[in-house]
């Protein structure tokens, strides 16, 4: 009797201590899940569940297949040139987002590939020149393809969050520039989530 008794012990110790290892390793999970979270809330203005949310410089293009701003045929995507669609050195085509700068929020997706040098030095995101215009206060001019009334600054600080990735090849994580080449290899898919507030 003693030894079953001894045996009953032992299993609900051993049951017990289990449960303990178990809880105790979610809440580390919770806990570094929750610093994640709380990193990419402080990096984003707005609400929504992304996948992944971050800073960057943002410049700005417009490539209308004129040849005028030295651009070479129609964005990488084969969508024409409209507003919203952006251009990124590692994402894959057909991603999908928003910017957000001094408290204003537009959407774009990724349809095209660059911007090409800029990115060596930080500038991880060519926003089209109606969506850079409309963040800044400025004018599209639809004779320069520039924006206008922005005192000439073509680079702007702004925050991202991708709530989608496109199907195709690009890295699924923060951008990294041109010259790396990961706009041409395929990333595994990335099913993290964040959670960004307002």
């Amino acid at each position: 009797m003693t030894a079953v008794r001894l045996r009953s012990f032992a299993m609900l110790s051993a049951a017990a201590l289990s449960a303990l290892t178990i809880g105790a390793a979610a809440h580390s999970a919770n806990a570094d899940a929750d610093t994640t979270t709380t990193a990419a809330a402080k990096t984003a203005a707005a609400s929504s569940q992304g996948v992944l949310a971050g800073a960057t410089t943002a410049s700005y293009f417009w490539d209308d297949s004129s040849g005028r701003a030295g651009d070479t045929g129609l964005p990488a995507a084969g969508k024409p040139m409209q507003k919203g669609l952006a251009a990124s050195p590692s994402w894959p085509l057909m991603t999908e987002g928003y910017v957000v700068y001094q408290g204003k929020k537009l959407p774009f997706f990724v349809g095209d590939r660059g911007p090409g040098d800029p990115s060596s030095r930080g500038v991880m995101l060519d926003l089209d020149a109606k969506t850079f215009a409309e963040l800044t206060g400025g004018r599209f001019n639809p004779d320069t393809l520039g924006v206008d009334g922005v005192s000439g600054e073509g680079h702007i600080k702004i925050q991202y969050v991708i709530t989608k990735w496109g199907d195709g090849v690009g890295k699924k994580a923060a951008p990294v520039p041109f010259e790396t080449g990961a706009w041409q290899q395929r990333d595994a898919a990335s099913t993290a989530t964040v959670s960004v507030k307002k």
